[in-house]
């Protein structure tokens, strides 16, 4: 059964423009990405790819980057991905998994825009994440236990940073997106 209420908000918040940026933010494998690209359909709006848009400017993977600069460096490049932003206009933006380790990009995201915080349990994220080999702080600890310690190291950051939380677990994308688009309104 369609929950008319709820489709009917949701096309309806789709027909207005995007008034400011929307962040999306959570651990690897929460479903930034995913989500991100539903509510560029839903909101006819821009998707940034943050850790994509990182690599196309350094000409290189990221974990090439974590291998050859360090971590430091990447959350330069992002400190400077986000300060970028101020004068585009608003979009999508799915943000790298450790985005809001710094203040001072939680301060810039909020003045731009909506901070949104997706979460999943890490078996969750281990079930989304085991098979890829492009997630450098994950290479070598590939495991629930070890997601669950990373996971727990930064709740607070991701808690704090966020306008909005919203659970992805046993949910579907257009779910998620729906729960975002009713809180825009």
């Amino acid at each position: 059964m369609v929950n008319r209420k709820n489709d009917a908000s949701t096309k309806q918040a789709a027909k207005r423009k995007l008034p400011c940026h929307l962040f999306l933010i959570g651990f690897m494998g929460c479903g930034k990405s995913s989500v991100s690209e539903r509510l560029r359909k839903k909101l006819s709006a821009r998707k940034i790819e943050m850790d994509q848009a990182i690599e196309e400017a350094e000409g290189m993977p990221i974990t090439e980057i974590f291998s050859l600069h360090g971590e430091e460096y990447f959350r330069d490049l992002e400190t400077c991905f986000i300060r970028d932003l101020k004068n585009s206009p608003p979009a999508v933006i799915s943000c790298g998994g450790g985005a809001v380790i710094r203040p001072e990009n939680v301060a810039m995201m909020r003045e731009m825009g909506k901070i949104i915080l997706l979460t999943a349990s890490p078996e969750s994220i281990y079930e989304r994440v085991k098979k890829s080999s492009s997630r450098p702080l994950l290479n070598g600890n590939m495991n629930v236990d070890y997601i669950r310690s990373l996971m727990e190291a930064r709740r607070a950051r991701y808690e704090k940073a966020a306008d909005l939380t919203i659970s992805t677990d046993r949910k579907n994308i257009g779910q998620i997106a729906n729960e975002i688009i009713s809180h825009l309104t």
